[in-house]
């Protein structure tokens, strides 16, 4: 009996070292056939279309048409010029627009010395685009004062978008 155990845990031993055969290579699955690629799905945003050249909405898109003062001045900041800069270049390039500067203001001061203000503002714009360039016969100016604000909150915010010179288009512009 004891041979017969040794003989099995012999053949234990054996079987547990032995290795496993290597495996037969399989064959490889065929590609699969190519598909036409289809579009992502649309997300329903429309792309916009660029503005129509010597349109106003051109002129608003690519010019911008208005420029912000601070507090009780009607100096031209850095960013104001670079816009009226923009504004001159768009109507040397369409000669025939005419335009209208209006100055406003906030809320804050009394009528008479807003629409004086206002003037000065207005007469600032005025006058970079004709160092630019643009005939002075093709701007007409008028001061709101403070009569137009284009927000009518009272808060600092509200104040210096009210405290601005918009350009606008009187005639000329593409349809």
């Amino acid at each position: 009996m004891k041979s017969a155990l040794v003989s099995l845990t012999s053949l234990l031993f054996i079987s547990a070292c032995a290795s496993t055969p290597p495996a037969e290579p399989q064959p490889t699955p065929p590609a699969p056939a190519p598909t036409r690629q289809t579009p992502p799905p649309s997300t329903g945003a429309l792309t916009p279309l660029p503005p129509v050249p010597g349109s106003v909405d051109e002129f608003n898109r690519t010019a911008g048409d208005r420029v912000l003062f601070a507090y009780n001045s009607a100096s031209l900041t850095f960013d104001a010029r670079a816009i009226l800069s923009r504004q001159a270049a768009w109507l040397n390039r369409n000669g025939n627009t005419r335009i209208l500067i209006d100055g406003n203001c906030d809320e804050r001061g009394t009528r008479e010395y807003n629409l004086a203000l206002g003037a000065r503002r207005a007469s600032a714009a005025r006058n970079y685009l004709v160092n630019l360039g643009v005939a002075p016969s093709r701007i007409s100016t008028i001061s709101y004062g403070k009569e137009r604000p284009i927000d009518g909150r009272s808060n600092e915010s509200a104040w210096s978008r009210n405290r601005n010179a918009h350009t606008g288009i009187v005639s000329g512009a593409v349809s």
